[in-house]
Parts: C-alpha cells; sequence; structure tokens
C-alpha cells in the first residue's frame, strides 16, 4: 500500500508515504539486532494501539526498493504488530556510508540508546572510512575520549568480546586493555562493571595500584635472585625457627648486621615488601644459619611473642583498607578535579565554602598557608615559587566567574589535604560532613571510605594534618 503526501519541511528533500513495513528493506545500520526485550514489546503492543506515530527515514534506490534508514526497531515492532501502512520519509539522501552512521548514531543516541558494542562498531566503521577521530567526536556530538575508547576497544580482541558479551560502557571496556592477559583481574573487573558499576572507577584503580605494586615486586625478586638470595614467600614470623631476620643480630664486634654483611653468606635470603604508596621495595634479609656465618642474636631486641589469630585477621583487614584508601584517594582527586571544571556548582557551594573557611578554619588554614597546593592541581597548574604571585589569585583576575570554583577550590583542597590512613580508621566530624558533601553531590564512595560516614566521629580536635600535599 503506497499513500503519498505533500513534501515535508526538512533539510532533505522528500516526502511521506504510508509504506507496507514487510516491504521495506532495512538498511545496513548501527545497531545490533538482539532478541527483542521489554521495551520492544511496549513498542508493539503501543503500535497495536494508536500506530506508528513518527515516521520511519528512508530512501529509495535506484531499482526502486526502500530502504530504512532511521527507524529499524519502529519497522521490525510494527511487523510484529501486523501493521499493514506506516508513515514513511522517503528522502533523496545518497548512499554514503559514513552519512549514514552519523546520521544513525544522532538518531539512536536520542532514542533507546545504543550499547557500548554498537558505539565500537559504528565509530570503527567510521574509521575505515577514512575520518579522524577528531572528525568523527565532532560530527557524532562524543569526546574525543569515547572515540578513542572505542576504537582501542575494536583493536583488542578481548574487549571487544568482553563490551559485547557483557554490555560494559565505552570506558569499563577500555580500561580491560590494561590488564590484557591477567585473566583473574580482568574477570574481576567485569564482575564489579555488571554488578556494581558504581564502584567500577574504584575496582581499576586498585587493579593499577596492584598491577605497579607487582611490577615493583617483581624486578625487586629477580635483583635478588641474581645476587644469589633466596626470596621468601612470607616474612618469617618471630617464631620460625628457618630464618632469623638480620635486624635481630650482631656481628663479633657487637654491631648490627647490614646487607653488606652477608651477600656471600651461604643461606642469605630475602623477603620483599611494597608499600601501598611506595615506587620503590623495601628488602627485609634473613639468614638460614647466623651462627655458621659468625653472628650472635641481639638478646636485648627478643620479641615479646607472637600475634594471636585475631590479631592476624585484623592486621590483614588493616592493611586492605588501607590499601583501598590508598587507591580510592586517586579516584577521588581526578574526580574533583572534573566536578570543578563545571560550569555550575551545587547550590550549597557557598555554604560549603563558608563552613571551610569558619568552623573548618584550622584544617582549610594549614593548606592555604602552605599554598594551596591541590587547590592548584585541581585546575591542572602549577603552584607559584614562595616569592612569585599567587597563581590562584591570577586565574580570579583573568576569569571573574570562576571566582566561587576557586574558592571552592580552595576549600576542598585544604580538607582533601587533611585525610589520610587515619581517616577511615578515626573519622572526625569535618571529615565526615566532607565526605557526606562529596556524596551528595554525586562522588561515589568505595567500601573504606564509606568507613568515613559512620555514626561515632571522634572530636574535631584529633584530625590529623600531616599531609604532605600541602
Amino acid at each position: 500500500m503506497t499513500l503519498t503526501t505533500e513534501p515535508a519541511t526538512t533539510e532533505s528533500r522528500g516526502s511521506i508515504e504510508y509504506l507496507d513495513p514487510a516491504t521495506l528493506v532495512i538498511e545496513a545500520n548501527i545497531r545490533f539486532a538482539p532478541e527483542m526485550d521489554k521495551d520492544d514489546k511496549e513498542l508493539v503492543e503501543s503500535i497495536k494501539q494508536v500506530g506508528v506515530l513518527e515516521p520511519v527515514v528512508a530512501r529509495r534506490d535506484d531499482k526502486g526498493t526502500v530502504l530504512v534508514r532511521m527507524g529499524q526497531r519502529r519497522t521490525i515492532a510494527a511487523r510484529e504488530a501486523g501493521a499493514t501502512a506506516i508513515p514513511v520519509f522517503v528522502t533523496d539522501a545518497a548512499d554514503d556510508t559514513a552519512r549514514r552512521i552519523i546520521e544513525q548514531l544522532a538518531e539512536n543516541d536520542h532514542r533507546k540508546a545504543l550499547t557500548g558494542a554498537e558505539h565500537v562498531a559504528a565509530f570503527q566503521q567510521l574509521a575505515f572510512e577514512g575520518l579522524s577521530v577528531a572528525s568523527i567526536a565532532k560530527q557524532t556530538r562524543h569526546s574525543s575520549k569515547s572515540v578513542k575508547d572505542a576504537l582501542a576497544v575494536a583493536e583488542n580482541a578481548g574487549a571487544s568480546e568482553a563490551i559485547a558479551k557483557h554490555d560494559l560502557t565505552l570506558d569499563q571496556a577500555a580500561a580491560l586493555i590494561e590488564f590484557e592477559g591477567d585473566t583473574d583481574t580482568v574477570d574481576a573487573l567485569i564482575e564489579v562493571a555488571t554488578a556494581s558499576p558504581e564502584q567500577f572507577a574504584h575496582a581499576t584503580q586498585r587493579a593499577r595500584d596492584e598491577k605497579r605494586l607487582t611490577a615493583i615486586r617483581q624486578a625487586a625478586t629477580a635483583d635478588l635472585i641474581d645476587r644469589g638470595f633466596a626470596v621468601l614467600d612470607h616474612e618469617p614470623g618471630y617464631y620460625e625457627t628457618d630464618y632469623t631476620s638480620i635486624r635481630e643480630l650482631l656481628t663479633k664486634a657487637g654491631e648490627r648486621v647490614a646487607e653488606a654483611d652477608i651477600v656471600e653468606v651461604e643461606g642469605r635470603a630475602a623477603f620483599v615488601r611494597v608499600y601501598y604508596t611506595s615506587e620503590e621495595a623495601t628488602i627485609l634479609y634473613y639468614l638460614a644459619d647466623p651462627k655458621a656465618a659468625g653472628f650472635h642474636k641481639d638478646r636485648g631486641n627478643a620479641p615479646s611473642g607472637p600475634m594471636s589469630d585475631e590479631q592476624k585477621e585484623e592486621r590483614k583487614a588493616l592493611i586492605a583498607n588501607n590499601k583501598a584508601w590508598a587507591s580510592a584517594e586517586t579516584v577521588r582527586r581526578e574526580w574533583l578535579a572534573s566536578f570543578l571544571s563545571r560550569k555550575t556548582l551545587p547550590k550549597d557551594a557557598g555554604v560549603v565554602i563558608a563552613t571551610g573557611l569558619t568552623a573548618y578554619r584550622a584544617i582549610t588554614g594549614t593548606a592555604i598557608d602552605r599554598g594551596s597546593l591541590l587547590a592548584h592541581q585541581f585546575f591542572g597548574i602549577d603552584r607559584a615559587d614562595y616569592w612569585g604571585p599567587d597563581k590562584l589569585a591570577q586565574l580570579v583576575a583573568e576569569s571573574p566567574t570562576k571566582a566561587q570554583h576557586i574558592t571552592l577550590a580552595v576549600v576542598l583542597g585544604g580538607m582533601e589535604s587533611a585525610t589520610s590512613k587515619e581517616t577511615w580508621r578515626h573519622p572526625s566530624t569535618p571529615m565526615r560532613d566532607y565526605f557526606q558533601h562529596l556524596a551528595d553531590w554525586g562522588y561515589v564512595l568505595s567500601e573504606v571510605e564509606q568507613l568515613v560516614l559512620g555514626d561515632n566521629p571522634t572530636d574535631e580536635a584529633d584530625v590529623d594534618f600531616e599531609g604532605d600535599e600541602n
């Protein structure tokens, strides 16, 4: 059935025709064709009740075939609903692959959201058509980062499989590329992405930190092996007898045994310890037979006794939370920089500024006195030296409309500089208020940060001001 009306008002020339959806051919589409979901079934029921209200967009080729360019879901749903005629805007659009993809991206992004995998396929096709990242980003109104992520995913077998199989977002799939070959980490991140997506940034940062620490540990281990040391898989306890720490040993002259004293000694061993914020390993040295090497124990440095099982569990939890805190700090500060780049601040920003400069002046004042390093970092600028003009003041002069953003950055930077591993262990009232504001503004707290919002904050005077950022 064909019924033609007057040409529609649009940039493309064409006209509305009422056509049988069964006669339409769906043009190559960036949207995949999965099984009909709940939304699709609701669309079918709606069409049964009121028909297709918005025309699909199509073009007629030189053989007279009408090819649907935009409106794939509506066409399929109309067929399912048994419709015999639907409105079709038949244009004079050319058979231009790049233009088709760009138009379909624009149309679909404003309807039922495209999946990450569909974006990957679309951006990859546009790249094949010769479009640059900048051109794709501009014409599709997506960020350059999204386009770069999509193209990186397209070129990585593991990431492209994961985004299609688990319906990941572009940034989630791109993050998996960093851990290619580490099946356990990739599986763990996919689990977080599908079960608790709001925690994905935190989980990814913890994985990055673990990867960095593992590399440091492996490099130190290889060096020790090259030097003839046995590398221990755990730190020996005080009452383990296979190895003795050189910290407990004295030379015949009564001096503390050092690494240099054991480099040629048989039975030398070491344990590699890497602190979470370190860039290099700490090596603990041991000997299997100190007596044979001519050393003796320092009896004045005897251990007080082994830890109980409960103490071991507490220490294990403490170490895990300290690691999680260090990773969360990276995510949190990146979020703060992004937050302060927004055009509009929350309505309560002024109240937070006033509170920070009055009730919590001991915290923010310390950071201000030291030059507000974090506030500078949030805006991507270097802090001036002691004698130079204040660069935040210059920024205010150059951009007066950013005055509140800059003041808020100073306050938040001051509060942030006072955070440390002790914050989750002994949360104060100022810290609880600080993290509550971040959460209210959209920052997703990690599990260890959620501990700060406990019911029993310590007194304000208990806040630790020894952060080295300022």
